[in-house]
């Protein structure tokens, strides 16, 4: 099951795992979008694909998301906490209390809510792997992203505390992205990112195509000995 699924590095993580020989659950708010990668996985993999339109900001969405999950496979073995939003604001004191909420629903309360939902689940069919998505503004937060930078510090705390809270049976981590040019890239001013860059160990963003390897190791039991861990994947951020 993989949230915020249909685009960016989520859809490349569906179809990775897809690919991988897994049946995946595809979810986002855009229930057209998750039809539409549903189909491509099908036609192309092979394996069973379920479309679920779910703000996952909304209590009350996610237990409907896990019970249709285990309602269409019977189980979820692999959960991945993708869905993210960042919204632009022109300073800090301009961030309303609307936009802390949005940001906090989606990126730290949908996170919580499903993988106490799931992990249970887990536990009682014998394991499971669960994947948070955080980042790198977790660590180095600035004024652009204050609202985002302390929710993804929040899924960093959990991804701690759900791997003591689950395991043995399941693993939690946490993947910490760096800067992906993902759809969204396309309205940045690619000039002044390639200057930023410059910073980076790598020099450059990350391609889409640049996440699945780890998606693949914290899913799968080559990460058996691995949980509660926050992995970068940032080209060198820092």
């Amino acid at each position: 099951m993989v949230t915020g699924g249909s685009r960016g590095l989520g859809r490349e993580m569906v179809l990775a795992l897809a690919t991988a020989g897994a049946d995946v659950v595809i979810a986002s708010r855009k229930q057209q979008n998750c039809e539409e990668l549903a189909e491509e996985v099908r036609s192309t993999t092979g394996r069973r694909a379920l479309p679920v339109g779910c703000h996952v900001g909304r209590w009350d969405d996610l237990g409907a998301l896990a019970d249709t999950a285990y309602a269409e496979f019977g189980r979820v073995d692999v959960l991945v906490n993708n869905a993210g939003m960042s919204p632009l604001y022109p300073d800090v004191g301009s961030i309303t209390e609307d936009l802390w909420d949005k940001v906090l629903d989606v990126n730290l309360k949908g996170p919580f809510r499903l993988t106490a939902l799931v992990g249970p689940r887990m536990q009682r069919d014998g394991g499971g792997s669960i994947i948070n998505v955080s980042s790198v503004a977790s660590f180095h937060p600035k004024p652009d992203v204050v609202p985002y930078a302390a929710a993804k510090a929040g899924v960093n705390a959990i991804t701690q505390a759900f791997a003591h809270a689950f395991g043995p049976s399941v693993r939690v981590n946490c993947i910490v992205p760096g800067t992906f040019l993902t759809d969204i890239s396309k309205a940045w001013d690619l000039d002044a990112f390639a200057e930023e860059a410059k910073g980076f160990a790598l020099e450059r963003g990350g391609e889409p195509h640049e996440i699945v390897g780890t998606v693949l190791y914290l899913a799968s039991d080559a990460s058996s000995y691995t949980t509660g861990a926050l992995l970068r994947v940032d080209g060198g951020y820092v």
